[in-house]
């Protein structure tokens, strides 16, 4: 079976109980054995903060309360971060457990390919939240370690960035590419000033 994976947000507005029952299980849940999520900001909202969201999806979800991890997928390893609430939960700065744990995971991996997912993406054409500075330490990371893809969430809308470094430098040899992909169904954003090495926009569909 495929493998199908989120970028946070799982279920609004509040990720309660009755959120993930009612808005995601109806839908998404028959996927749920074969779901790898990763936490966003509404998760947070729920009582206890993202309670709910361990307890919907278990052991995918990452150890509590951390929620970041890695698996394999054929010849990819896939990394899982948590950038919530402007990384005040659990740190992304440089140094911190976060970051040292996703130096070392980059390191011991085998797969020739690398792709990383979490809700705040670094780069943003939206007009509602735009570039996020917090998750630069991943980036960093990523590059240095030589990641292929980002995937995120957060903005309402979808954006394709061109392979770049984590100064926003172009680079087609060993840059990232990123994926926003924020159109899960609540609502559209708009854009606003367009980033550097960005390719293609929606916010309609």
């Amino acid at each position: 079976d495929a493998t199908v994976f989120t970028a946070g947000d799982n279920a609004y507005f509040n990720a309660t109980r009755e959120d993930f029952a009612n808005c995601y299980n109806p839908r998404w849940g028959r996927f749920r054995s074969r779901t790898m999520p990763a936490i966003g900001n509404h998760e947070y909202q729920s009582s206890p903060p993202a309670g709910p969201y361990f307890d919907y999806f278990g052991d995918r979800a990452g150890p509590r309360p951390r929620a970041f991890h890695s698996y394999s997928l054929g010849n990819w390893h896939i990394v899982v971060l948590n950038s919530n609430l402007s990384c005040a939960v659990i740190s992304c700065a440089a140094g911190s457990p976060q970051e040292q744990w996703l130096r070392a995971d980059l390191a011991a991996s085998t797969k020739p390919c690398t792709l990383a997912y979490w809700h705040h993406p670094r780069f943003n054409s939206g007009a509602s939240h735009g570039n996020d500075l917090d998750v630069a330490p991943f980036w960093d990371a990523l590059y240095d370690l030589n990641a292929d893809v980002i995937l995120n969430g957060h903005e309402h809308v979808y954006e394709r960035f061109a392979p770049q470094t984590p100064s926003a430098v172009a680079d087609p040899v060993r840059g990232i590419r990123q994926f926003t992909v924020g159109t899960g169904g609540r609502s559209h954003y708009t854009f606003g000033t367009i980033q550097p090495n960005s390719e293609v926009r929606n916010g309609d569909t």
